[in-house]
């Protein structure tokens, strides 16, 4: 993707309402991160994510709107049509949750990622960690500072080994319920 700059290394700032509602979905999320990898139409989502291309589209719409995905320069497809392709703009990633946002909109990431581990196979995995630790506020807030200078840095440098294989993944950090 060619970002300017500033999308980059933007600094990390809380969702807009829009932006938030736009990422509120699994199907969004993982349109995102398809559209990450490389530029797709609406009919090559919906065949890769096995639903309705006017389903797809609807959503689509929705992140256009938020300007979390763009309308890529149109091309020429193999049988000789005009395509429309959608790229996913990289400024979500610098995104922070706003305050008190609901339940289902904190668990679309978890939703969208156990779909994309179903659809990649048990083999896709590279690493697992689940753990329970004893920890203050102030230790939370550490450990969340570290895990996300750690990612930070990988996702400055992404462009750097976009010949790579694309890898995901999802760290949460919760409060245990008692």
């Amino acid at each position: 993707m060619d970002e300017p700059p500033d999308e980059q290394a933007a600094p990390r700032r809380t969702a807009t309402a829009r932006e938030a509602k736009a990422l509120s979905h699994p199907l969004r999320l993982r349109i995102m991160r398809l559209c990450w990898q490389q530029e797709l139409t609406n009919k090559q989502l919906a065949d890769r994510l096995d639903r309705d291309p006017g389903t797809v589209l609807h959503h689509v719409r929705q992140l256009l709107a938020a300007e979390l995905l763009e309308q890529a320069p149109v091309r020429t497809g193999e049988s000789g049509a005009l395509e429309k392709p959608y790229r996913a703009r990289p400024r979500t990633w610098w995104l922070d949750d706003p305050p008190g946002m609901p339940a289902d909109t904190a668990f679309a990431p978890v939703e969208a990622l156990h779909q994309e581990l179903r659809a990649a196979g048990t083999g896709s995995v590279r690493m697992f960690a689940r753990f329970a630790l004893h920890l203050s506020a102030d230790d939370a807030a550490e450990l969340t500072r570290r895990i996300q200078a750690v990612l930070d840095e990988y996702i400055v440098s992404d462009a750097e080994r976009a010949d790579q294989p694309a890898h995901g993944g999802l760290v949460v950090l919760h409060e245990l319920a008692e």
